[in-house]
């Protein structure tokens, strides 16, 4: 990739200079351990000292817990095997709560704008409360809590509650139908489960207690059933067995100071889901330390997260973002949630809230700041937000164009962090770098403490070339197992399978001339034609400037011994139909910005494109479709019927 000289957004002097990591740096220098020049040199020295980068992260970010001695113990043979500070004693939600006081912790907007704040210590005090009730109900460490929660305070509070008892947090969006809840609580047998009666989703009203119900007659291991009323009415929970009102379940506790029960570094914290797509969703299992670590880093020394900013990231508790965006708590930011559509009313509505409620770091996906774009909105001409200094992207690649419109259409001066990871790690392998330049269509920087690298297939470092995205050191927050995988294969084959003892992320890479990095799509939905291996997004990056395309997805179809490349679109309303001259104008566009080999063997119109309930596209889904196999879990799926739509398609049964 050839990278554009000028960097579209330099940091100012001063912000260079009040950076948490430009302190970080002089406090490693003063402490003795090593002089530091520039965020750079940093990161070098983060993966080449892995132990004494995390031990002094653990010490500067002042980790409430007791560290112990024994640092990281280094498995040669295994890397999965090595451990993180194996004689700490830590608890996730003691770290979280450590900031009290009458300033806003959560303020939660719903489609209908404000509803409600909960200063420090009111948050602290509804924690307390609902801890001592789960505690009451036989709740103990290990014991799983499950949480089909909208984004709003409760399900923050519910999380904190399980973490400081030291049980173990997994939650889902109530969107799901009744068979996704299933395929993922039903295997993790939690004792209590937490849901709303309802939520709001493009100014309609959802019920949920009809799911919960099913789901409650077939997950034998629930014993309560904590129901959050959405609306705050009077609840009907006739035929939920052992079901409360959660205002009737906290009700006879006053708060109090809260038992944090801390537990080794490793103690389960957060039982994730794969999207299932290809089957049965993983249960991947993170360590309470890892994640805590991994997220302070994040947000410290990536995202520049002060006490007292306000970080709103738009996600459904179904996505790792939304555990990413809860700890922000540790930092002493305000956390700023919202459920709903981001289009309800306006279009413009997560703007409304970031402007009223000063948001400083504003967290959102390519695919919104794409929609704005298309729809032709400015939020610029309309919205100072003087606030706003970092603007987060992720969930997919951002292309050079979702840079310019942010850059020529939302705010000049802000930091754009695209950032891309992942719920196999709780976190990033690429984020922002505060005291940087932002170059357009680049990430900033490799996560410290990540040693990432671009692999070719014989497993060999690739520079100026797209490879493969592995790290090759551990670091904290790699999964700790997945569960009902007693033999560690199902995790092996996940992550290692492909080079030996080296994590394999299953994205494509590109580091460019100035130090940034470009994903290319998925590497496991990569294009193969003729043998020859494509990223997705290098397509994307063509169509979707064309303004004809609302948006598209692209597969490869197994075809005469060989895979073509099959792309299919949808249309924006306004154009009449997918012609001859249209397909034509797709395929130039794409022999011109990449090569002869992306061009697609066949252009084919559709009115849906399936997606995970994250909203990413399901490219392995529509590539399992078109070959003759059926998609492992539909539940997955938040449109699983778009699937029809691939079925027996014409086009793709002639050469």
């Amino acid at each position: 990739m050839t990278s554009v000289a000028k960097p579209q957004w330099q940091p100012s002097d001063e912000r260079i200079k009040n950076a948490i990591v430009t302190d970080f740096m002089s406090w490693l220098k003063n402490e003795g351990q090593v002089s530091l020049d520039d965020f750079g040199a940093l990161h070098r020295w983060s993966v080449e000292q892995i132990a004494e980068f995390w031990s002094s992260a653990w010490d500067y970010l002042g980790v409430i817990g007791a560290k112990g001695g024994h640092t990281f113990t280094r498995d040669d043979k295994d890397i999965k095997a090595s451990r993180w500070f194996g004689d700490a004693r830590v608890n996730f939600a003691e770290n979280l709560l450590r900031y009290r006081g009458a300033e806003e912790a959560l303020v939660f907007w719903s489609e209908k704008g404000r509803q409600r704040v909960l200063s420090r210590d009111l948050l602290y005090a509804e924690v307390s409360r609902l801890s001592q009730a789960l505690r009451a109900q036989g709740v103990r460490p290990g014991d799983r809590v499950a949480g089909l929660m909208p984004n709003m305070p409760e399900a923050i509070i519910a999380m904190l509650a399980t973490s400081a008892i030291g049980a173990v947090w997994s939650s889902a969006s109530p969107d799901f139908g009744a068979q996704g809840i299933l395929d993922r609580f039903g295997q993790i047998s939690p004792k209590v489960l937490i849901a709303p009666d309802s939520y709001d989703y493009n100014l309609k009203n959802h019920d949920v207690l009809a799911k919960v119900r099913d789901v409650v007659d077939q997950v034998p291991s629930i014993e309560k059933v904590v129901i959050v009323s959405w609306a705050g009415k009077t609840l009907d929970l006739t035929g939920i067995e052992q079901a409360s009102d959660y205002r009737d379940f906290v009700a006879p506790y006053s708060p109090g100071e809260i038992e944090f029960s801390r537990q080794s570094f490793d103690h389960p914290l957060f039982i994730m889901f794969s999207s299932g797509t290809t089957g049965a969703p993983k249960c991947i299992v993170h360590r309470a330390g890892g994640a805590l670590m991994k997220q302070l880093v994040e947000h410290r020394f990536h995202g520049d997260l002060k006490e007292g900013d306000r970080l709103f990231y738009f996600t459904t508790c179904g996505w790792m973002m939304w555990n990413w965006f809860a700890a922000g708590l540790a930092c002493g930011a305000t956390l700023v949630c919202y459920d709903g559509s981001p289009f309800a009313g306006s279009p413009t509505i997560l703007f409304d809230l970031a402007e009223q409620e000063k948001v400083t770091h504003f967290g959102t996906s390519p695919k919104y700041l794409d929609t704005l774009k298309k729809s032709g909105e400015s939020p610029i001409l309309k919205y100072s937000l003087p606030a706003l200094r970092t603007i987060y992207s992720t969930g997919s690649p951002l292309l050079p164009e979702g840079f310019d419109f942010v850059y020529n259409h939302v705010k000049k001066d802000v930091q754009l962090a695209s950032i891309a990871g992942g719920t196999d790690i709780l976190g990033c392998f690429m984020l922002g770098n505060p005291i940087g330049p932002v170059y357009r269509g680049e990430i900033q920087t490799p996560a410290l403490g990540c040693a990432v690298a671009a692999f070719d297939d014989t497993g060999k470092p690739v520079a100026k070339d797209r490879g493969e995205l592995v790290c090759t050191e551990p670091f904290p927050s790699m999964p700790l197992y997945f569960w009902n995988d007693d033999e560690g294969t199902r995790y092996h084959k996940a992550y290692f399978s492909r080079f030996e003892n080296i994590w394999t992320h299953g994205d494509f890479l590109e580091v460019t001339t100035n130090g940034g990095l470009v994903i290319h799509g998925r590497s496991d939905a990569t294009l193969n034609p003729g043998g020859v291996r494509i990223g997705t997004a290098e397509i994307y990056r063509q169509v979707e400037r064309l303004e004809e395309i609302r948006e598209a997805i692209v597969v490869g179809q197994n075809w005469d011994g060989d895979v073509r490349v099959v792309l299919f679109v949808i249309l924006q309303a306004e154009v009449a139909g997918l012609d001859e001259v249209l397909i034509k104008k797709i395929k130039t566009a794409i022999r011109t910005g990449c090569t002869p080999r992306h061009v697609p063997a066949k252009v084919v119109a559709v009115a849906d494109i399936p997606r995970t309930r994250s909203g990413k596209i399901t490219e392995l889904a529509v590539r399992d479709i078109i070959n003759g196999r059926e998609v492992g879990n539909k539940e997955a799926l938040a449109n699983p019927e778009a699937l029809d739509l691939y079925r027996n398609v014409p086009a793709l049964q002639e050469e």
